[in-house]
Formats: structure tokens, C-alpha cells, sequence
């Protein structure tokens, strides 16, 4: 091989090694980081970013919006006159959807398409489907997190600084991980003097007998032997005092977005898991409701049915 060759080999791999992209990192800065994608995720990144502020939202989630677009299209509300801000603005932006001033019921998927719009008009950043794995403090500071792709099969990670962190997660992640301090169930009445926050036995909401309903609903799963066992759902544990705490998790329901239009159904199918017995108290309320004439109201008091636009409910 000549010099001249040898030289011109030399200079090329030099140039190719000086024109090598620099190696990628994992950490990423920005003025505010926004851990969920619930409705208030969406938008306090929104107002930030218009502030100027560079923003990223990262969302556990695939889609944005929490409850309101994830089935809960019908807005518990008393007062509307006290929604204000951007509450009121995502009220009339689902307005302008069903071409009337404002929409409190709607389907999931128009206040999806709102939320992506606040997003695609403040050009905010957004991580889908990442999950917080740790996170560094310094003193009562959130310095760093670092969160996972679990979109993806070996889960990579990302480190994401920021001057400020906001939490916008239902339950949240970022500040238990942060050590702030919480309790799980519910604080008794004493601890801040209040008077519905601990155990309670109301007049509403319990099962028979009452003032409207004399009857009594039998516990036992073969009704009036005792040796039987409960009926699914019943607990043994005696009632604890009037407004105590407990450690216990709070009920939860489902609520689904359903349709009226027959060529857009799809039929119900009986779960490989599914136990009626689950539901024999249920069955006995309205037995004992069909047996003294009680008129039966459907869409009250066994399903809630709240009619929406476009034939949903």
C-alpha cells in the first residue's frame, strides 16, 4: 500500500469518527414535569406552557383525560355557575362539539378530542404509557425522576429534571414516592374536628328495613339458617363506633358508555367467571320490593342511566 493510499484511509476514518453523531442520553430538562394525564394533568400543562414555560406531561396512561374520557360522561354538578377557568372552557370546547354553548354529558371520545387539543395548542410534550420507577430529592426538593416505557418490551428508562414537578395522578404516585405524607381509608372525625368523615350509619343508602321499606332482607345464604354462611358481600366484622377511622378502601362502581344505535352494538357476553351469587342480595331487594307493590323505577335505583348525545348513555 502507497503513503499517498495509506494517508487517504488515515484522513477518512478521521472524518467519519469526527462527524459521528455525539451519544444520545436518557436525561431530559425542563421548567415543569407533569406526572398524569388526568384532566387536571392535561391542564395545568396547558396553562403552563402558555405561560412560556417548557412543559412535559408524562401520562401512566394511553390515553388523556382520566375519568372524563374514560366513561364518566355525565357531570355530577349543583351549582354550574361555580365552574369557571379552564373547568368551564372544557365545558364549552365539548359545546362547540355538540354545536351548543356548553355540554355537561358527553361521550368519551369528544372530551378526549378536547383534551388533545389543549395539548396540540399549547404544543405541550407528552410521554405515553411511562410509569414513575424512582426518584431523587434534594432535602424537600424533587430533583430528578426516572420513569419506564412500558410500552415497550424491555422497559427503557428516562431521567427527566425539572425546576417543578406537579403530581396529577388520582392517587398520587409522585408525592408517596416524594415521602409526603398520607393515609389509606378514612380519618375518624376527631382528628380534624370534622362530623361526616368517619364511620357513619345514615337513613339513606342502607339496606331494609327502613321508614319506606319495613321489610327485612334475610343475610344468610340459605335464607333463615344461620349455619349457611353470609351472602357474598357480607361482612362478619361488627359495626365499628359512629365517626371512627378505619384503614379500609373505599367502594367503587362502574361506569360505562353505552349505545342506542342497533348497528353499532355489540351484545353483552356472560364472563367465564361470572357468579350470580354474587348478587343474591340484589335479587332479594327486589323481590321483597315486587312483593309489597314497590313501583319499580329502571334507570334509578338499579342502573343509573344518564342520556347522552349521539344515542349514547
Amino acid at each position: 500500500m502507497s503513503k499517498t493510499i495509506a494517508f487517504l484511509l488515515l484522513l477518512s476514518l478521521a472524518l467519519f469518527v469526527g462527524c459521528e453523531e455525539p451519544a444520545k442520553t436518557n436525561a431530559y430538562d425542563y421548567d415543569i414535569c407533569v406526572y398524569g394525564g388526568s384532566s387536571a394533568g392535561v391542564t395545568a400543562a396547558y396553562a403552563a406552557a402558555k405561560m412560556g414555560k417548557t412543559v412535559l406531561l408524562i401520562s401512566p396512561d394511553l390515553h388523556l383525560g382520566g375519568l372524563s374520557s374514560g366513561g364518566l360522561g355525565a357531570t355530577d354538578i349543583g351549582n354550574k355557575y361555580a365552574v369557571t377557568g379552564l373547568s368551564r372552557d372544557f365545558y364549552r370546547r365539548l359545546g362547540d362539539e355538540y354545536d351548543r354553548m356548553e355540554a355537561w354529558t358527553f361521550e368519551p371520545h369528544k372530551a378526549e378530542k378536547v383534551f388533545q387539543d389543549y395539548i396540540r395548542e399549547a404544543n405541550v410534550e407528552v410521554w405515553y404509557e411511562h410509569r414513575l420507577t424512582k426518584l431523587r430529592k434534594k432535602g424537600t426538593e424533587i430533583q430528578e425522576i426516572t420513569v419506564e416505557d412500558a410500552s415497550k418490551p424491555d422497559f427503557p428508562t428516562r431521567s427527566v429534571k425539572a425546576r417543578q414537578f406537579i403530581d396529577a395522578t388520582y392517587v398520587g404516585d409522585l408525592l408517596a414516592m416524594a415521602g409526603v405524607s398520607y393515609i389509606a381509608g378514612r380519618e375518624p372525625n376527631s382528628t380534624y374536628n370534622e362530623t361526616l368523615s368517619g364511620v357513619q350509619l345514615l337513613d339513606k343508602h342502607q339496606f331494609p328495613p327502613n321508614d319506606e321499606e319495613p321489610y327485612h332482607i334475610d343475610p344468610y345464604r340459605i335464607e333463615g339458617d344461620s349455619s349457611s354462611g353470609l351472602c357474598w358481600g357480607i361482612s362478619q366484622e361488627p359495626l365499628a363506633k359512629q365517626g371512627s377511622g378505619d384503614d379500609k378502601i373505599q367502594a367503587y362502581n362502574y361506569r360505562l358508555c353505552l349505545t342506542q344505535d342497533t348497528t353499532n352494538q355489540v351484545p353483552f357476553e356472560r364472563p367465564a367467571d361470572y357468579d350470580s351469587t354474587k348478587y343474591e342480595l340484589l335479587k332479594r331487594v327486589i323481590q321483597a320490593r315486587d312483593g309489597i307493590g314497590w313501583q319499580q323505577k329502571l334507570g334509578w335505583f338499579y342502573l343509573r342511566i344518564v342520556h347522552m348525545q349521539n344515542g349514547c348513555q
